[in-house]
């Protein structure tokens, strides 16, 4: 997996209203890039959902947060829609980021793995969480770790 100290790998991918996100577009900001297994499940949406109720807080800390997952575009566009995810959610349906940021599978394999990533405004990977479970124990996280960096 990739550590902490390292610089986050550029990509780009489709928002949930079909426009580019590129990560090398975001210097000058933190970044909470979260990977998440599948829209509309019960700890991905807690997860998704945690991260909208404390936006401000994360907007407060000079952070913007995005989602990932293999889900697509309509999927995601649905998801935010009904949830009302005020950040945006990118759709890598070939699993390309995923296997770039190397993050796990979880459960014998079976799922995609849940992992945090909080980027600096360099693009500095900072801080790294893998866990399926506590899903909305990656936002609690994401916080403490914001609150220890220069705005």
């Amino acid at each position: 997996m990739l550590h902490v100290g390292q610089t986050a790998p550029d990509f780009t991918l489709n928002t949930t209203d079909g426009t580019p996100f590129h990560l090398a577009d975001r210097r000058g900001r933190h970044l909470v890039l979260y990977f998440y297994p599948k829209d509309d499940t019960p700890g991905c949406t807690a997860e998704a959902c945690s991260f909208r109720d404390q936006y401000e807080d994360f907007q407060d800390l000079g952070a913007d947060v995005v989602g990932i997952s293999s889900d697509s575009e309509a999927s995601h566009q649905k998801f935010a829609q009904k949830h009302r995810l005020p950040f945006p959610l990118l759709a890598d349906a070939g699993g390309a980021v995923r296997k770039l940021y190397e993050v796990p599978r979880a459960l014998l394999g079976l799922l995609p793995g849940r992992v945090t990533f909080v980027i600096d405004k360099e693009g500095v990977i900072q801080y790294i969480f893998n866990s399926l479970s506590g899903a909305t124990d990656h936002v609690r996280h994401a916080k403490d770790v914001l609150a220890k960096l220069p705005a």
